[in-house]
């Protein structure tokens, strides 16, 4: 059975990130499942770091880039939103070159956090790293109390 609130659209996911990190590091959204969301980033000038290998922080951004939207796919967004609290990654294998994967995959959906962890993998499936994100669920500002609108 399906985890999202609302079904994720892989134009809709390649639109919402024009002019943001994700397009300028190439990140392209490519896939989803009932509860899993996949994205991938090439290896190259924009993602490595002086020593010529993946930079830790763009393996970063692409995982908090797919577990934050699959987050958001998870709740009411005309009630609620996620944003990161929290994100760790380990590090495993360098990369030079190609492409790298990123699956997100829930742990724990709560009302008021979720955490995810984000497998990020080479062409050949090896792990390159492993990173879990805690997410906060937050009520939009205008709907916290049942007071009036101020006018």
């Amino acid at each position: 059975m399906a985890i999202w609130k609302k079904t994720p659209s892989l134009d809709e996911l390649r639109e919402i990130h024009i002019a943001t990190a994700v397009e300028r590091l190439g990140i392209e959204f490519t896939a989803f499942g009932d509860d899993w969301l996949s994205a991938r980033m090439p290896v190259d000038a924009r993602t490595v770091q002086p020593f010529r290998i993946l930079h830790g922080g763009a393996s970063v951004l692409l995982a908090e880039s797919i577990g934050s939207y699959a987050a958001n796919l998870c709740v009411d967004q005309d009630e609620s939103y996620c944003v990161g609290l929290d994100i760790n990654a380990n590090h495993i294998r360098a990369m030079r070159s190609g492409w790298v994967t990123g699956t997100a995959r829930p742990f724990h959906i709560g009302k008021s956090t979720q955490i995810w962890e984000i497998c990020i993998v080479d062409e050949q499936d090896a792990l390159v790293c492993i990173s879990r994100l805690t997410m906060s669920v937050l009520r939009h500002p205008s709907r916290k109390t049942n007071a009036p609108e101020q006018p």
